[in-house]
């Protein structure tokens, strides 16, 4: 894959989780794919990526299964 930052050949995809919100609002979204080069260290969502994660969060009442984790705060 070519780098949209460098232009480079040999960026890949990484799954990745991300948070959204907080509290009891916080929503969690796991295998995310993201790009990341190893040439210039950018890492980023596709287009793509970024409208499905909009999806997901605006529809997430209809996708989302409820789970228990525990919550550590730094400091």
């Amino acid at each position: 894959m070519i780098c949209d930052c460098c232009g480079k050949k040999g960026a890949v995809t990484k799954h990745v989780t991300r948070s959204f919100g907080r509290g009891k609002g916080i929503l969690v979204i796991e295998n995310v794919p993201m790009v990341v080069c190893p040439h210039c260290g950018q890492n980023y969502f596709t287009a793509d990526t970024l409208h499905e994660l909009e999806r997901l969060r605006l529809h997430k009442k209809g996708v989302a299964v409820q789970r228990v984790a525990p919550v550590i705060r730094y400091a």
